[in-house]
């Protein structure tokens, strides 16, 4: 398998931004046989004359991709403005299957595509849904266990204007993408951006998303407790700085979901959270700022690093919507970091609306999936 070509550029309008970014993406790969393509929102509208335009351009057939209110490339991000960034790689015959929308179930995907599941054993899915399907949860869940590994990386498409899938056609709803059989090479890592402040904690008392009691104390006494004097002081702070971490129960590497907090009682000292939690569950309370979420992001590229025998063919990265500008700076810092510690290589991607990593949706993270 030979490296991959890939492009980004912003322009007036859709032709530009498409033409611009086709004249940067340099020579097909002689095989090239799937396209991986991001716009940002304000080319929402018109994502299905891009796809036609890439086709038309490239001989390309197969893409994926979706839509960001921020998109990025190697070294760089867009917003606000029209932009495409896209990706073409050549992949062995027969090693990748695309899916389109599942809306649903996912029984007439499994009819369709039985035998070349059972043949080829898809080892990863790269998935794009939308967040207005209230069953994508289960869906991601229910495609994660059709791989031999358990394992999707994606996220939920983010858009001020319509939400739209590439999946060989342009859709809307559900959950798209694409499998990979074990012919191809993958490297998968999370970052997660936060860092516990607190010992794990106990749910002893809930309904639906408030925690009432903790350790057997009012909630939010033990937020107090862990966040500490000074911010306790004046808790009007700590929103967009101090989460709430969801352990995952059996992961060998402390992973967590992070989730918002929504809202406090400080008369029944009650604490909300952007999830459900029931009795019985653990919880822990996490600081989030560019300090913390630039060391993490450091700690998953040098441990990716390590794993890499030279550099990478090609990436796509997946980042929470709350990082890129809003936590590393304008100046297109994430994507500089993975740059410089990486190398410069074929990265394409997209601010998502929440992060899909193995089975499971994320929040506040930042996925990296490269092709060896």
């Amino acid at each position: 398998m030979t490296g991959f070509s890939f492009g980004h550029a912003a322009g007036a309008d859709w032709r530009e931004a498409a033409d611009q970014c086709l004249a940067t993406l340099g020579p097909v790969p002689e095989a090239g046989n799937l396209g991986i393509l991001y716009v940002t929102d304000a080319l929402a509208g018109h994502m299905g004359e891009v796809l036609d335009r890439f086709r038309a351009s490239t001989g390309v057939t197969h893409w994926v991709g979706t839509v960001g209110i921020g998109i990025c490339a190697t070294g760089v991000e867009y917003y606000e403005q029209p932009a495409v960034a896209a990706m073409i790689g050549e992949f062995p015959d027969d090693s990748f299957r695309i899916f389109p929308s599942i809306l649903k179930d996912l029984d007439d995907f499994t009819r369709r595509n039985n035998d070349w599941i059972k043949t080829h054993q898809p080892f990863l899915g790269l998935v794009h849904a939308d967040p207005s399907n209230p069953l994508t949860e289960a869906l991601v869940k229910q495609l994660a266990e059709r791989t031999v590994s358990g394992f999707l990386v994606g996220g939920l498409a983010s858009s001020q204007e319509s939400i739209y899938l590439y999946a060989d056609e342009l859709t809307q709803g559900g959950v798209a993408g694409v499998f990979f059989s074990q012919e191809v090479g993958v490297v998968t890592r999370l970052s997660q951006g936060c860092v516990p402040i607190g010992p794990h904690r106990v749910i002893t008392e809930a309904q639906r998303n408030i925690m009432i009691q903790l350790d057997g104390r009012p909630a939010l006494d033990v937020l107090k407790e862990d966040i500490g004097e000074i911010l306790s002081r004046d808790l009007a702070r700590i929103g967009g700085y101090i989460f709430v971490g969801l352990p995952i129960i059996g992961s060998d590497t402390g992973d967590y979901l992070v989730r918002s907090l929504v809202g406090i009682d400080p008369q029944n000292g009650l604490v909300a959270i952007g999830d459900l939690v029931e009795q019985g569950g653990r919880v822990m309370f996490c600081r989030r700022d560019a300090n913390t979420a630039r060391e993490d992001l450091l700690r998953m590229l040098t441990a990716i690093k390590k794993t890499l025998d030279g550099s990478p063919r090609g990436g796509i990265y997946v980042s929470c919507l709350g990082r890129g500008r809003n936590l590393f700076g304008e100046d297109s810092d994430e994507l500089k970091l993975i740059a410089s510690e990486l190398g410069d290589f074929p990265l394409v991607g997209f601010y998502a609306n929440g992060e899909i990593f193995q089975d499971r949706l994320y929040g506040y993270t930042g996925v990296l999936t490269l092709f060896t």
